[in-house]
């Protein structure tokens, strides 16, 4: 599925823009970020296995949750000096891509 491509890539590029951060943000930033970038493409997976369409429907809504999510750290962390305002914007349209292709889905599962 490209939405789950495309959720898996985001991960990807978190994971590594968090390698970066400080010790101190081990269980803090680094880890919220991650799980929730991770989650996304975790749940459409999740989604896509389930054989009803209110099932499916639930675990689509998850993932775009957590995309939102995703999007509140990447603002905290520009915010704190950690991100750099060209990446942040970059990642959150990215992310903003993401979420209206998940929405498409929900709105068919509707």
């Amino acid at each position: 599925m490209p939405v789950w491509q495309k959720a898996m890539a985001l991960a990807e590029q978190i994971f590594k823009l968090t390698s970066t951060l400080p010790r101190c943000e081990d269980y803090g930033l680094t880890s919220q970020i991650r799980r929730s970038s991770s989650g996304i493409p975790g749940n459409i997976s999740e989604a896509f296995g389930r054989s009803t369409k209110k099932d499916k429907r639930y675990f689509y809504i998850v993932a775009r949750g957590s995309s939102f999510e995703t999007q509140s750290h990447l603002i905290y962390g520009q915010r704190v000096g950690y991100f750099e305002k060209e990446i942040v914007n970059t990642l959150f349209e990215e992310y903003n891509i993401l979420i209206h292709e998940i929405n498409k889905i929900i709105k068919t599962l509707s």
